[in-house]
C-alpha cells in the first residue's frame, strides 16, 4: 500500500527541515505522538538516528522502532520500520513554494509474510483512508507548530 499527501506552509524549507529534522521534539509537535525515546544517535547529520516512537494509530496506542534511512537537508528524509511482518517506509520531502514551503508526506507498507499479505489484501480499502487522514492529521499538526514558532 502506497499513500501520499501534502500541506502547504508558511515557513522557509529550511525552518521546517529544522521542525521536522528534530526528531527529539516530535511529541511536542505531533499531537498522535505521545513519547519518543532516542536508542542510537549518529555522530553526524541525522541518518542512522533510530528511535522508539509511542503514538495513537487507528484509536489504539502503539510502540514502534524507527531509523532514519536516508536524508538531504534540507529536502527530505526517509524512514523504515519493521512491525507484524511488514517494512514500513515513510518520507517528508519539502519543496520551496513561492509563498513558502510544501511538505510531502509519503508512506508505503510492504507486506513480507504470507498472513501479512493476505491481511493487507483484505484491509487494504479501509486502512487507506485511515492512513491518509493519519498523515494529514500529522501534516496538520507540523503547519501549526512551524507557522507558530517564535523567531
Amino acid at each position: 500500500m502506497e499513500v501520499s499527501t501534502a500541506i502547504d506552509i508558511n515557513a522557509k524549507p529550511q525552518q521546517v527541515w529544522a521542525a521536522i529534522s528534530n526528531i527529539e521534539q516530535a511529541a511536542e509537535m505531533i499531537s498522535a505522538i505521545k513519547s519518543i525515546t532516542v536508542l542510537e544517535q549518529p555522530t553526524t547529520g541525522i541518518v542512522g538516528l533510530k528511535w522508539s516512537e509511542t503514538r495513537v494509530m487507528f484509536g489504539k496506542e502503539a510502540t514502534e522502532v524507527m531509523w532514519i534511512t536516508e536524508a538531504q537537508e534540507p529536502n527530505y528524509y526517509q524512514t523504515c520500520a519493521q512491525s507484524h511482518g511488514s517494512i514500513y517506509i515513510s518520507r517528508l520531502t519539502i519543496d520551496s513554494t513561492p509563498e513558502g514551503s510544501r511538505l510531502t508526506f509519503s508512506f508505503t507498507g510492504q507486506p513480507q509474510t504470507w498472513l501479512a499479505k493476505i491481511l493487507s489484501m483484505l484491509m487494504k480499502p479501509l486502512i487507506r483512508k485511515s492512513m491518509i487522514q493519519a498523515l494529514n492529521n500529522d501534516l496538520a499538526d507540523i503547519k501549526h507548530f512551524v507557522e507558530n514558532i517564535e523567531s
